[in-house]
């Protein structure tokens, strides 16, 4: 079964937005516990990444589970502003760890995500802002707490 995937980049409502670690009042880990649930069942994993204004968030999987995670997505009342950077085959998962994950972010790291190549999901190994692919970049940041999960 092919793996497809999408990325996007929005901003954060009022409930959520000013909260940089999520410690105020919790909706954020909310939104996440919920998206857990039904990526889990839906066979969808990914990573949140959020800056205390924005997110960028990465999702993957089968592509009849993905499409209801990101209608999810696309009805949310938690973000507006959403501009989707790319969507299609992923070839294989990146992120299989967890069905949902939030991560903080300095402002410049997102802004780097957000402008990077996501064309093809390509990975080539190469984490500079400069040169390095949207893939690279979210793997740079990812990958120290994957080696944990």
């Amino acid at each position: 079964m092919p793996i497809r995937a999408v990325v996007y980049a929005s901003e954060a409502g009022p409930d959520i937005a000013g909260d940089k670690l999520g410690l105020g009042s919790g909706k954020l880990d909310q939104i996440v516990d919920d998206a857990c649930r039904f990526n889990r069942g839906a066979g969808v994993t990914g990573v949140l990444l959020f800056d205390g204004h924005r997110f960028l968030q990465y999702l993957e999987g089968p592509e009849d589970g993905l499409s209801v995670a990101y209608s999810r997505v696309l009805g949310a009342s938690s973000h507006n502003a959403l501009v989707e950077l790319q969507r299609g085959r992923a070839g294989q998962r990146r992120l299989p760890f967890w069905p949902m994950r939030w991560l903080p972010v300095e402002p410049d790291q997102l802004r780097a995500l957000a402008h990077a190549d996501w064309t093809g999901f390509k990975q080539r190994g190469d984490t500079e802002a400069l040169t390095g692919t949207g893939m690279d970049l979210l793997w740079a940041l990812v990958e120290p707490f994957a080696i944990a999960a």
